[in-house]
């Protein structure tokens, strides 16, 4: 009983010191309108100050943008992909991955889409006769792919022949003339066939009528009067006599060479009978053989040789004059040739006339006949058909579809997503190509832009602060995505400057590439140095420095004590990251540790 007194006791005692504590503690907080007034008063004003510091100042553009690959590029086909018109289905998708020259893109329709080098895209079909940079873009790819062709820009058959070989070595048949150029091809022939049937039977008919047919007829007679006297004279021109004159000439020939035997044995017997003779004397048979003088005969008689003489005269003149024969009638066959020559001569010329005048007789008539306008037309049908038909074998053959190439600025190259799959039809873009290279893209303001230089170095700092070197590719329209500015239409396009939309795209290249190939995708910051000092410099923040009544710039500098300060005059340099490059135009009026005044309060 005395116990729980005793607590209930103690329980009164704790409660009344709680309520002693409670109102000692409100009363102490508890102030007057006076004393809050008095508590509200402003501090004594201070100056907030900056120290002067001395260090190395560099002035950098910061671009945020992702680390990708460069020079994206939407791939899409310049038109059909072989020769048949039905739909275009693509039946092997683009592969994400490395293209390299010569290697099949895609396929649509089981046909191959090839990728090549090439600055001219593809847009038309190649055609044999075709010429142009795009052929011989064409051909400078088929001569680095090794299957040789000239450098004519001419699709020509050595051309064909190598695209021939090229389509053969990736397992496909280059594009042969379809059903449809076939069919046109055979249709062209048989219109240049009626033509020339129709022109036939029409001069046929021509020549055929009462007014044509004489003339005809008299022309065709006056070319065979023709041909034979040019015959006749062609052949007498090549002989030399005629057959009684060859037989005249050998006899005149017979009787200068008899002539000239009889001359020849009449002096042989002059000669002997002017000489004299001597006969050996008889020799007996057993009688050794002495030596005995020879018995002279006598000479011939004076008046034989006088007759011998005589003989050898008229042998002479009887040989002169058979010479003389002979030569005359050698001119006067030769004088017989040329008459007989000029008279042919004549009835060439007499011919040659009347095949003039039959023929110009016969055009005449021709001219004249109702049906010669049908022949006329009839010949002009013929050249236009065949004219058409020679155009259109001219790009007949082995040929190239619009489709089946792709020409890629640079080579190799990575495709980087397929925009169609099997199934889908082969329209619009098909894929995008970016070249092995990695670059961040980005915009900075237009007052940013006009610091950069193409080929200022900057640095490349990943969300874990690891930094790569880089380095400003391109800035404005030359760093603008192909797909970003297809989407936005180009700045070109909407004829608004860079300037005037606020930003400049810019383009950053990292110098290497190690380490990066996984942060593809990752935003980035890339820090571009546009400045900087060459050692250190004094620095102050940018806000400490004014502009004194006379435009000079200044600083205020704390004076020793702390409630007093003193301007110094200063030039300005170089500005980064909210601090500024400060020389003192009095050498040594500021200095490293220095405190300037910032702002006053």
């Amino acid at each position: 009983m005395v116990t729980s007194r005793h607590r209930v006791l103690g329980g009164l005692l704790a409660g009344v010191i709680v309520i002693a504590g409670g109102g000692w503690a409100v009363g102490t907080r508890l102030r007057s309108p006076a004393d809050e007034a008095a508590l509200r008063q402003p501090p004594k004003p201070s100056l907030i100050t900056s120290p002067v510091v001395r260090r190395k100042l560099t002035s950098t553009v910061a671009v945020s943008g992702t680390l990708a690959y460069g020079s994206p590029l939407p791939v899409t086909l310049a038109g059909v992909v072989g020769g048949a018109a039905e739909a275009q289905r693509v039946t092997r998708a683009p592969r994400p991955g490395k293209i390299a020259e010569g290697s099949v893109l895609m396929e649509v329709n089981g046909r191959p889409v090839f990728a090549l080098r090439g600055k001219v895209p593809m847009h038309r079909t190649m055609t044999p006769g075709a010429t142009g940079t795009d052929i011989r873009q064409l051909q400078a790819a088929l001569r680095r792919l090794g299957f040789g062709a000239p450098s004519s820009g001419v699709f020509d058959s050595a051309t064909t022949a190598a695209v021939q070989r090229w389509y053969a070595k990736r397992g496909y048949a280059a594009q042969e003339p379809d059903l449809t150029a076939k069919q046109t091809r055979e249709q062209l022939r048989q219109a240049v066939q009626a033509a020339e049937e129709t022109l036939l039977t029409d001069r046929k008919t021509l020549d055929a009528g009462r007014d044509v047919l004489p003339l005809r007829l008299k022309l065709d007679n006056a070319r065979e009067d023709l041909r034979a006297a040019e015959d006749a004279l062609e052949k007498e021109d090549s002989a030399d006599l005629t057959p009684e004159e060859t037989h005249q000439v050998e006899d005149l020939r017979r009787a200068v060479r008899a002539g000239e035997e009889e001359v020849l044995a009449a002096e042989q017997a002059l000669t002997a009978a002017r000489s004299p003779q001597t006969l050996p004397t008889a020799k007996p048979e057993a009688a050794p053989p002495t030596p005995k003088p020879e018995a002279a005969l006598p000479t011939a008689k004076p008046e034989d040789r006088r007759l011998l003489e005589l003989r050898v005269s008229n042998a002479r003149q009887n040989l002169e004059s058979a010479r003389t024969a002979l030569d005359a009638f050698g001119d006067q066959a030769s004088a017989g040739k040329e008459k007989r020559l000029g008279e042919l001569r004549r009835a060439v010329r007499l011919g040659q006339e009347t095949v003039a005048v039959a023929e110009q007789a016969l055009r005449q008539a021709r001219q004249n006949s109702p049906l010669q306008l049908k022949v006329t037309n009839g010949g002009k049908n013929v050249a236009s058909a065949r004219s058409i038909l020679a155009e259109y074998l001219k790009t007949y053959g082995i040929g190239i579809p619009p489709g089946e190439i792709v020409f890629l600025p640079a080579l190799p190259a990575r495709l980087d997503k397929a925009e169609v799959k099997p199934g889908d039809a082969a329209e619009g873009k098909v894929a995008t190509v970016t070249s092995s290279a990695f670059a961040v893209t980005g915009s900075v303001e237009s007052r940013e832009a006009k610091l950069l230089r193409k080929g200022m170095e900057a640095t490349l700092e990943t969300a874990d602060e690891t930094r790569f070197p880089a380095v400003l590719s391109a800035t404005g329209d030359a760093a603008r995505p192909a797909e970003a500015e297809e989407k936005a239409g180009g700045a070109g396009a909407t004829g608004v400057s860079d300037e005037e939309l606020g930003s400049v795209p810019v383009l950053l290249t990292p110098t290497v590439t190690k380490g990066l190939r996984g942060l593809v995708g990752a935003p980035v910051t890339v820090k571009i140095s546009v400045g900087a000092t060459e050692n250190a410099v004094l620095t102050v923040p940018v806000a400490a420095v004014v502009t004194s009544a006379n435009g000079r710039p200044r600083v205020q500098v704390e004076l020793p004590g702390g409630d007093k300060t003193g301007d110094v005059e200063v030039r300005t340099g170089l500005t980064a990251d909210g601090t500024v490059e400060v020389t003192p135009v009095k050498p040594g009026a500021l200095k490293e540790g220095d405190r300037v005044v910032v702002s006053g309060a």
